[in-house]
């Protein structure tokens, strides 16, 4: 079934533009986010350039999240990426920074293939292209945890989601536990489940050599996610230059954890981006 929608994407998906700025980077969250998780990071990025904020279409900060999510339709990341090429042709943006974080970071590589003159950068936070683990690779999960994971969503979606976050992000940080917990609970069980599929397994492995703008990696020192075996596969595929920038903090969310590192390297990115283009 085609859902027609009466309003235009941007304004389903909550986009916003703060700021100011000669240069305009994109955040987009990843997997049961939305896009409260930028939020303590946003005000420094927004005093120095124009940022762009929203949600995915899986996202309970959706306010009609069953006409614009459609299982079907996101069970792998194209359509995803299809949306964000769509929100950034709506709102005349082109050669803009992208900054995802989690799944977002292989649907911003796609969007790169599909459509580079949108794109001049790729900043990857706790990137993977695929999270199952291969034999004599370590990429984060043997099949029996997602199994396990995925049993634990369909049981008691809403206990899990309170249980998950502390996995994910530092224990002893409770008020990055709470804020992605809230978010995570705003999602429909259903959308948690068909999503926690398409995402943990995806491999996207063979995209990388394709990616030919420059990128940069952050990568948590402690991510229970994303080993840091992975971020040396990543370096060594990317066509595009690769600059790997290390938070040391413990999860998968550094910009909840370790929002000023975060800034910092995502303002030591745009200011060598912006001496690039000027030579």
């Amino acid at each position: 079934m085609v859902i027609k929608l009466d309003k235009s994407l941007s304004t389903l998906m909550n986009a916003r533009i703060i700021g100011s700025g000669k240069e305009t980077m994109v955040l987009a969250h990843g997997f049961g986010g939305d896009q409260s998780v930028w939020d303590k990071v946003l005000p420094s990025l927004t005093q120095t350039y124009q940022v762009v904020v929203f949600d995915w279409s899986f996202s309970g900060a959706i306010k009609e999240p069953n006409t614009l999510y459609d299982p079907a339709k996101y069970n792998n990341y194209d359509a995803f990426s299809d949306d964000l090429i769509t929100l950034l042709e709506e709102l005349n943006l082109h050669s803009i920074v992208f900054v995802g974080h989690s799944m977002s970071t292989m649907i911003g590589c796609i969007a790169s293939i599909k459509n580079p003159q949108l794109f001049k950068k790729l900043i990857l936070v706790g990137a993977s292209p695929r999270y199952l683990n291969s034999e004599g690779y370590e990429r984060g999960f043997d099949m029996k945890d997602l199994e396990q994971l995925f049993s634990s969503i369909d049981s008691n979606y809403y206990e899990w989601a309170s249980y998950f976050p502390s996995v994910v992000i530092d224990k002893n940080d409770s008020e990055s536990i709470k804020l992605f917990g809230e978010s995570l609970k705003r999602m429909k069980p259903e959308i948690g489940l068909s999503l926690a599929k398409t995402v943990f397994l995806s491999d996207y492995c063979d995209i990388l050599e394709k990616v030919v703008l420059p990128c940069t990696v952050v990568q948590t020192t402690k991510d229970i996610v994303v080993p840091l075996a992975v971020v040396e596969y990543m370096k060594k595929m990317i066509k595009g230059e690769v600059t790997v920038e290390m938070i040391d903090t413990i999860g998968h969310f550094p910009q909840l954890t370790s929002p000023l590192q975060l800034f910092e390297i995502i303002d030591r990115s745009m200011n060598s981006c912006i001496s690039e283009s000027l030579k």
